[in-house]
């Protein structure tokens, strides 16, 4: 079975419809339910775990309640995300600590949850979602860059550490995926939501943003049969962006 974090919407939400289509059984989480996240999980046929990944208990307890609805986990994709924008000294410590809470520090947690119940299983998979961000960086974005950049390093770490024991990790590094998060971009740079697409479609050689259905689609491969000589590796469909990067 799967478990998605952050997935009421965007990028968590077209995952967990495609792992469903693969499938998988699915459980949903994000930091509350509006209601979003019930009506993923009636649509899929799985079951919405609501939790703020940020505090230490909610995460393994979470963990723990799906394992006992859905059995032990066999896939984890680490979606869920926190984001601020400012320029670094402006950047206040508490968005400083929620991007890295989130991000960097609620995954941990939860990959410490899950890994039990994939030993037990003889194998695993977690995919992390990075950012491209946190390959290059990004003005404006320092604290969600580091914290991206922490989980590349987490991923190659994982690979090296969990690999022997059937446990796949890799992470998937966009760039410009099309969502309302890009509001957040737009809000930064006091322009509107249709301008803030148009200026980062410049900065992509094929001059498209990723689909939510892009990610989703390199997600469900690094959950499948076919990835199987991939460990500790960092895909970056971001239509060429950093081509010649290292």
């Amino acid at each position: 079975m799967a478990l998605v974090t952050g997935a009421a919407q965007g990028l968590g939400r077209a995952t967990a419809f495609r792992l469903a289509a693969a499938g998988f059984a699915v459980a949903v989480n994000d930091i509350c339910d509006d209601g979003r996240l019930t009506e993923v999980a009636s649509r899929i046929g799985g079951i919405a775990v609501p939790a703020d990944i940020s505090d230490p208990a909610a995460g393994p307890a979470m963990v723990e309640a799906v394992a006992s609805e859905l059995g032990p986990v066999y896939l984890l994709v680490a979606n869920a995300a926190a984001m601020a924008m400012a320029p670094f000294l402006e950047c206040e410590p508490r968005d400083w600590w929620r991007q890295i809470d989130v991000n960097l520090s609620g995954h941990f947690r939860i990959i410490q949850a899950v890994i039990p119940g994939m030993r037990a299983q003889g194998r695993g998979r977690i995919v992390i979602i990075a950012s491209g961000w946190g390959v290059i960086g990004h003005q404006n974005a320092t604290a969600y860059a580091a914290s991206k950049s922490g989980l590349i390093a987490l991923t190659k770490g994982l690979g090296r550490e969990l690999g022997l024991q059937g446990i796949l990790t890799n992470a998937i590094a966009p760039s410009f995926i099309d969502t309302e998060q890009l509001r957040v971009d737009a809000d930064d740079a006091g322009i509107t939501l249709d301008e803030m697409r148009q200026r980062y479609r410049q900065q992509i050689p094929i001059r498209r943003l990723a689909s939510t259905a892009d990610i989703a689609a390199a997600v469900a491969f690094l959950a499948g049969p076919g990835s199987g000589a991939m460990v500790g590796q960092i895909l970056q469909p971001n239509g060429g962006v950093t081509r010649t990067r290292a």
